[in-house]
């Protein structure tokens, strides 16, 4: 059987080809990149390296000739993706791959305030529609993308977020490729949907926590509404699709749609989940 994962020079393609060619003979590894000379230490390993680039359809289906199981890492173009996911899936099924594994969200709902949903939702559906078998892995936030915050809220003693009571369980980007690898690598998850976190739901008021450690001294929760909260991140240096995605997250958080736990991680890696306060201790305690 021939492994493929698409975005694979990017850092979760390229984290999660590192655990699959722990598991089976690089050989049977097909990364797809726009960039092959980045993955040129795995070429060497013995993995097959393929040009692919997902703004020219064409070169998906050459470069997937071959893979029986594929990874389609969802791309970093946030609301111009959908097309171009669309695509690789009918790229994927005009290679003959049987069984396409998607990097996607928690909760594609229409309720659901996430800027990414839409996408992510479609997504979904063409795989569902493909006549592939299909296994969404639902990833919640990454952990390490809630450091800034945290620093900040250290610094200033101001913790200024628009997450309300709800919270979200942040997962790291290694547990999360963890279980993308398992899944690759195993029979007997098709046509499943993974829900993928962290071991604990984090609110605002464990981010204010964490910062009153490293930052030693109170840290106050400020609660504000999503378009101050915009405006704040705008004023911080964010630009403007950035700070709306920012604040569209804690709109998710605040709605419930990011605080399930699940046990993916322990269950289909056999590795604890990194909790979340381990991440910040470890990126943050010692600066």
């Amino acid at each position: 059987m021939t492994i493929g994962i698409t975005g694979a020079s990017g850092p979760f393609g390229r984290t999660t080809a590192e655990f699959v060619l722990q598991r089976v003979d690089p050989r049977e590894v097909m990364l797809a990149t726009r960039t092959p000379a980045a993955l040129a230490d795995l070429a060497a390993r013995g993995a097959q390296v393929r040009r692919a680039d997902f703004d020219a359809p064409g070169s998906l289906a050459a470069a997937l000739k071959g893979v029986d199981r594929l990874l389609l890492v969802s791309t970093d173009k946030v609301g111009a993706r959908l097309e171009r996911h669309r695509a690789a899936v009918a790229a994927a099924k005009e290679a003959g791959v049987a069984h396409v594994v998607y990097t996607s969200v928690p909760e594609p709902l229409p309720g659901n305030p996430a800027l990414v949903v839409d996408d992510h939702a479609g997504t979904e559906q063409a795989l569902r529609h493909s006549g592939l078998r299909w296994t969404m892995l639902r990833n919640n936030l990454y952990a390490h993308l809630q450091l800034g915050a945290v620093e900040n809220a250290a610094a200033t003693g101001r913790l200024v977020t628009n997450h309300g009571p709800g919270a979200a369980a942040y997962v790291t980007r290694e547990d999360c490729a963890a279980v993308a690898a398992a899944v690759l690598t195993k029979d007997g998850y098709e046509d499943q949907v993974l829900d993928v976190t962290g071991p604990a739901a984090i609110t605002s008021r464990d981010l204010a926590a964490l910062a009153q450690e490293l930052g030693d001294r109170d840290v106050e929760v400020v609660e504000v509404d999503d378009q101050t909260l915009a405006g704040a991140l705008r004023a911080a240096g964010l630009n403007e699709p950035a700070a709306e995605l920012v604040t569209s997250f804690g709109a998710a958080t605040r709605g419930g749609y990011l605080d399930h736990v699940s046990d993916a991680v322990s269950t289909l890696t056999g590795r604890t989940p990194t909790p979340f306060a381990e991440v910040v201790r470890q990126a943050l305690g010692a600066r």
